[in-house]
């Protein structure tokens, strides 16, 4: 039986992980945190991303989890709509709603359909030889407090494991990328910084959308359970962070338009997390070299403004099990079959970064007379152009699996 080692349990890695498995590989996750992703911020899975998980089954069970993001779309600061999008009409024409959930939720769902102890905690890795898929790691020290993987030993040496294929799924700041591709520049900062935040929202009136100011951004997600997530940007410099940044919340959007300053009342400073936004500015030569894949953000880092950085990744999984093949028989030339993993993905991934990171400029815009012309050329856009918000995504969740 072919083995691949997934570095990385995020979503895109157990994805990886759950697609190569169905393949019929032998698959080992190696997770350097001392628990999965039970990070408190929501998601939205698009049609594209739902369609890719409908490869694993698991599409249904996430469809059954989450709110299904009705009409909504971009307003002012003030609460004037600039666009409008409808539900039907996205659903309609690419065959499903976007559906909103907790990102921990997508997660466990991911594990429960991975055989027992594929994922294992507090490892490490050290080095990865692309043309050998030889990998080198270490497990760390430590208790192990997530019962959903496999509990890593005191000081235990993970040491050399053999791969067929090496999945590269470890992050924006991927050390695997970066000695793959040493030319590369790597990521750089976007020039915004974001927070997230779960609200308990029980009698908080809300619909899905997002605000747009003066160089800052807010953005309502209603998820099923009577819980919203919200999340926010502002320009400013990178390395901040530090004191009560629910307060900063507060003082930033609190005289923002209904239900915002409700949302941030109900807020606990807890909940409240803060993340300086990075991406890749330049694309990769190739998402693979060897016997590794690049996968998610390790090979395309984007901003969050399409909602797309997790859609893509999970993209990823599903047509790198398509391409690795088979895992019942020898897996000596998956060498030859990852170029076509590049040629599937690296064209449509980095258009994708690239459109993004254009809305990410926009919302960036802090000069008065440039903000009322974009909210201005924004809503004549929408009302001028109904079908034009769902037929630019025609391109992203217009995307269809591979089929075997």
């Amino acid at each position: 039986m072919a083995h691949a080692v997934v570095i990385g349990a995020g979503i895109g890695g157990l994805t990886a992980a759950v697609a190569l498995q169905r393949r019929g590989w032998d698959v080992t996750v190696l997770e350097r945190a001392a628990s999965l992703e039970p990070v408190g911020s929501g998601l939205a899975v698009a049609a594209n991303a739902l369609k890719a998980l409908d490869t694993i089954d698991a599409g249904d069970e996430i469809r059954k989890l989450s709110a299904v993001q009705g009409d909504g779309g971009v307003r002012s600061a003030g609460g004037r709509w600039l666009a409008r999008t409808s539900a039907e009409a996205v659903s309609a024409q690419y065959g499903d709603s976007v559906v909103l959930l907790r990102r921990a939720q997508l997660v466990d769902a991911l594990v429960a359909r991975l055989t027992p102890g594929t994922v294992r905690l507090n490892t490490t890795v050290t080095a990865v030889d692309p043309d050998t898929g030889r990998v080198t790691a270490t497990t760390g020290a430590g208790e192990n407090p997530d019962r959903r993987a496999a509990p890593a030993e005191q000081g235990e040496a993970a040491g050399e494991i053999e791969a067929d294929l090496v999945v590269a799924a470890d992050g924006i700041h991927s050390p695997v990328r970066n000695a793959l591709f040493p030319e590369h520049p790597g990521p750089v900062y976007s020039g915004t910084t974001s927070w997230r935040v779960l609200v308990p929202a029980e009698g908080v009136p809300g619909q899905a959308s997002e605000s747009w100011g003066a160089g800052r951004v807010f953005g309502v997600m209603p998820l099923a359970g009577g819980t919203t997530y919200c999340y926010a940007t502002d320009v400013v410099p990178a390395g901040g962070g530090g004191g009560d940044q629910l307060a900063e919340l507060r003082r930033l959007f609190g005289g923002w338009h209904d239900p915002i300053p409700a949302l941030l009342a109900a807020a606990e400073p807890g909940n409240v997390l803060r993340n300086d936004v990075y991406h890749l500015a330049a694309p990769l030569p190739a998402m693979h070299r060897g016997r590794v894949a690049l996968l998610g953000d390790a090979a395309h880092a984007m901003t969050p403004n399409l909602g797309q950085g997790a859609c893509q990744a999970i993209e990823d999984a599903v047509v790198l099990a398509y391409v690795a093949g088979p895992g019942g028989g020898p897996a000596a030339d998956v060498a030859s079959r990852l170029p076509d993993y590049t040629a599937a993905r690296l064209e449509r991934t980095w258009k994708i970064v690239t459109r993004s990171s254009s809305i990410n400029r926009a919302t960036k815009i802090r000069n008065p007379l440039a903000v009322r012309l974009r909210d201005t050329a924004t809503a004549l856009v929408s009302r001028l152009v109904p079908g034009a918000m769902s037929g630019a995504g025609e391109e992203i969740f217009g995307w269809r699996p591979p089929t075997a």
